[in-house]
């Protein structure tokens, strides 16, 4: 059995994986926690999944949160016997990247590219673009040979909102929830359309551009984070919304360096 995880700015998640099959999902705060903590909270998490360290062969690391890295890998090479694989420099990723400077992109852009490739794009011999509906929201554009071409990234869903609880002082919090007029009633109301549709809009607007400008009408546009299930409501762009995808992406990085 194999353990990925993927090192956000908010959580921590984890896969657990049994050849292809993604067989448990684990999630942490990413936090100031030392190795020794995160490893007394993972093992508990395990016992709970009926998991025993014994079973875990290998693991790999994907990150965009620095200040993390060092004490995951210590704590993965301490408790669980082994070095984990870190997504960068030096490792094989199937994908062709063409940014300017590759070693700008995130690992977990990486990591989801190469799945959304991988399971939607190889099978339907078509191009993609994964879309990160997470902190921040990434539109990532790959070609039918698997060449990642470049992207854009845009401000996420929460952030935004978060920003305008912020700013404005008389707007209260309110739920992320798809309202069911873009018209609202009320100010709670009010605010769920402008965050909710206003940011579909940009989502849609993005993926209708994209496919324009790099000539991919036919691209499967595939959708992951945390709140792609709430975007995919509203838009009439996505194919799959796939919550996993990172995980599933660093899997397959595992296997090519296995």
């Amino acid at each position: 059995m194999v353990i990925v995880f993927d090192i956000g700015n908010t959580n921590i998640k984890m896969g657990l994986f049994n050849g292809d099959e993604l067989v448990h999902t684990l999630r942490l705060a990413s936090s100031n926690k030392t190795g020794d903590e995160y490893w007394l909270l993972i093992k508990d998490m395990l016992a709970v999944k009926n998991v025993s360290v014994s079973e875990l062969e290998g693991a790999v690391i994907s990150s965009v949160n620095p200040n993390l890295n060092y004490t995951i890998e210590h704590m993965v090479q301490t408790y669980f016997g082994f070095k984990p694989m870190t997504v960068g420099a030096g490792l094989k990723t199937g994908m062709n990247i063409k940014y300017d400077n590759p070693k700008e992109l995130g690992a977990d852009r990486v990591a989801g590219c190469v799945a959304a490739y991988r399971l939607y794009g190889i099978p339907n011999g078509k191009p993609c673009i994964m879309i990160d509906c997470g902190t921040a929201t990434t539109f990532n554009v790959i070609t039918e040979r698997g060449e990642l071409t470049g992207g854009a990234i845009s401000f996420g869903l929460k952030s935004a909102a978060d920003s305008l609880f912020a700013a404005a002082a008389k707007l209260p919090k309110v739920e992320l929830a798809v309202p069911k007029s873009a018209i609202g009633r009320t100010t709670i109301t009010n605010m769920q359309s402008g965050i909710i549709y206003g940011y579909s809009g940009m989502v849609e607007s993005m993926v209708h551009r994209l496919k324009t400008e790099a000539g991919m009408q036919n691209a499967v546009i595939v959708a992951t984070g945390g709140i792609s299930d709430i975007v995919n409501k509203c838009v009439s762009v996505i194919d799959v919304v796939d919550r996993t995808l990172t995980l599933r992406g660093l899997n397959i990085i595992y296997k090519l360096n296995k």
